[in-house]
């Protein structure tokens, strides 16, 4: 399969053109891969779109709802048929809403960290400091990725479970970082987060309706209880190469994992850095606080809105914040069916 060329200077074609060539890419894919995808089971999703069901996992279809965030089948499809990983990749894997954003940010903050140092240069800004981490690690199954796939160097983001990865990912020995998170905090910011998308016609989908798609596993990238346990498997079997981190711990002593992440991906802190506190100005830049006002600075300059502000993708970023939302039955089912998934994982929260 040959995709259509798309110019890789950013300076010699207009925006317009870029947007006008994503779409014909997506296009493009979804024409490739149209038969397949019709073979497969559907089901109503959380938005006005229907989810297919594509190797156990479910996801939407086409273009559905802007250039650089459509997580579709056809270009997973494509991914699995074409990418062609390098040993030198860093992979940063999860379910929606489990500390992705913050994972994005750390991992690129400490590959960059020479910029912080030298942050009190007027000519030097770190780019965490004024560019959304979610456009410093793009999604490889986004069009953006696949216009420009060595846009973020090394370090590429990813949703896919760890059973639909491009073959090439695990035979050159990518190392992949996963991170985790209770199951109940990822239902009720996927619920808010999800009801962001809902059309303006369409009324925002009831908590009711959420839970019993998510216990189901029917929502964007599947049963997050499957997700979780198909990496956490793979870091237990390939510990060199697979990473498991998980968001509570990660909120309690992030100090210790954020050494942990460095030395694993190859940027391991050293003692003067050590001394010259290197690793918590790192936390300190990927604080809630300062990627949030990054991203309202960022909205409040765009010209023209985007269709998903990256603002959506900050709430609260708390542990536990669920409890306000979950009914006293919902806690209990949940928590059964995190016991059952992941029973001889130790796994805890």
């Amino acid at each position: 399969m040959v995709l259509p060329a798309i110019a890789s200077n950013p300076m010699s074609i207009t925006k317009k053109y870029e947007e006008k060539a994503a779409k014909t890419k997506i296009s493009f894919l979804i024409e490739q891969y149209k038969d397949r995808v019709s073979t497969l089971p559907k089901h109503k999703s959380w938005i006005n779109h229907n989810l297919y069901k594509y190797e156990g996992f479910w996801y939407h279809q086409g273009f559905w709802f802007h250039s650089n965030a459509s997580f579709s089948i056809e270009v997973i499809m494509a991914l699995q048929d074409e990418f062609q990983a390098q040993p030198s990749n860093v992979f940063l894997a999860s379910h929606p809403k489990s500390g992705t954003t913050w994972l994005k940010a750390l991992a690129f903050a400490i590959v960059s960290r020479a910029m912080l140092k030298n942050n009190t240069d007027s000519n030097t800004v770190h780019p965490l400091l004024t560019t959304s981490s979610l456009e410093c690690v793009p999604f490889m199954e986004t069009e953006l990725f696949l216009n420009n796939p060595y846009h973020a160097n090394d370090l590429i983001a990813t949703h896919l479970p760890y059973s639909l990865l491009p073959k090439s990912i695990i035979s050159s020995n990518c190392r992949i970082v996963y991170i985790c998170r209770n199951p109940k905090d990822v239902l009720i910011s996927f619920w808010h987060f999800m009801k962001q998308l809902r059309d303006n016609l369409s009324p925002p989908i009831k908590l009711e309706d959420a839970f019993e798609l998510f216990t189901r596993g029917v929502s964007p990238n599947g049963s997050c209880w499957d997700h979780v346990v198909g990496y956490r498997k793979a870091s237990l079997e390939r510990p060199d190469q697979v990473l498991f981190l998980i968001y509570e711990e990660m909120k309690k002593d992030p100090k210790n994992e954020v050494r942990k992440l460095a030395k694993f991906i190859g940027y391991p802190f050293s003692e003067e850095e050590d001394v010259d506190e290197e690793v918590e100005k790192i936390i300190e830049l990927c604080s809630f606080e300062k990627l949030s006002k990054v991203n309202e600075a960022n909205k409040n300059a765009e010209e023209t809105p985007k269709v998903i502000p990256n603002d959506v993708y900050f709430r609260k970023g708390e542990v536990g914040d669920s409890i306000n939302y979950l009914t006293m039955e919902m806690v209990e089912i949940l928590d059964k069916i995190t016991l059952e998934k992941y029973d001889g994982l130790d796994i805890s929260f």
